[in-house]
C-alpha cells in the first residue's frame, strides 16, 4: 500500500527488453532523493503511480521489470524520463494522502494545466468507465500523486474533472511537466471500488 505522497522524483535511465518485441521491459531507475538503504529485493516502489517490484539495486539506482500488460495500461514507463517515486508505506508512518494500491485503473488526458493565482489548475479527461468513482471532494491519484477532486463534469463520451495543485506539489513532482494532451495514470479511490462491489453484489 501507498499514500500518494511522492517521496522523490527519479529518472528512468535505461530500458532493456525482457524478450521479443511483444514482451515487457526492464527499467533502470536513478532514485534521485529516494533513500534505498532500507529497500530490499522484492520490495514495492511506485513509478508514476504504478506499483513495481525491485529486482536489483545499487546505492543510487534500482531496476524493475514491467510486463507488456502494464506497459499497455500505463503512461510514462516506456521512455527515458522523470518519474514520481514512493516506497510502500509502513504501519508506523503518517497517512498524509489516502490509501493507494498502486494499481492504475485507466489513462486520462490532460485538457488544461494553467496557473490560477498562486496555485495551478489541472483538468483531466478520464475514461467514461471511471466517471462513477470520481466525486467532488473525493480522492484521485494522478501519476502517483494523491489529490482532491474540485469539479466533475460528466460529458457524452468522457468525464472531465479538475484538481488544484499548490506550488509545493508542482515543484516536487513530475506534474510540472504536464501540458494539454499529456497522458496520465489514474487510480480511483480504493473505498469507492469496494462500495461499488458491495452494492452490485447485494443487487444480484
Amino acid at each position: 500500500m501507498f499514500t500518494g505522497i511522492i517521496a522523490a522524483v527519479g529518472k528512468i535511465t535505461a530500458i532493456s527488453p525482457l524478450g521479443d518485441d511483444a514482451a515487457g521491459h526492464r527499467l533502470t531507475v536513478h532514485a534521485g532523493g529516494l533513500p534505498l538503504a532500507d529497500v530490499a529485493l522484492g520490495d514495492s516502489i511506485t513509478l508514476n503511480g504504478a506499483c513495481m517490484t525491485v529486482v536489483s539495486k545499487t546505492d543510487q539506482e534500482f531496476a524493475v521489470d514491467v510486463s507488456r500488460e502494464s506497459l499497455n495500461c500505463t503512461s510514462g514507463l516506456d521512455a527515458i524520463g522523470e518519474v514520481n517515486l514512493e516506497k510502500a508505506v509502513t504501519l508506523s508512518e503518517r497517512l498524509g494522502g489516502h490509501l493507494v494500491s498502486g494499481h492504475v485503473d485507466g489513462l486520462g488526458v490532460v485538457s488544461k494545466f494553467e496557473p490560477v493565482g498562486e496555485s495551478w489548475l489541472l483538468a483531466v479527461q478520464a475514461p467514461k468507465a471511471l466517471a462513477k468513482y470520481i466525486a467532488v471532494k473525493g480522492s484521485i491519484v494522478i501519476n502517483g500523486v494523491s489529490l482532491t477532486v474540485n469539479t466533475v463534469d460528466d460529458l457524452k463520451d468522457t468525464c472531465e474533472f479538475s484538481v488544484n495543485l499548490i506550488p509545493h506539489t508542482v515543484q516536487v513532482t513530475t506534474l510540472k511537466n504536464l501540458k494539454a494532451g499529456s497522458k496520465v495514470n489514474l487510480e480511483i479511490d480504493l473505498i469507492a471500488r469496494y462500495v461499488e462491489r458491495m452494492l452490485t453484489a447485494a443487487a444480484e
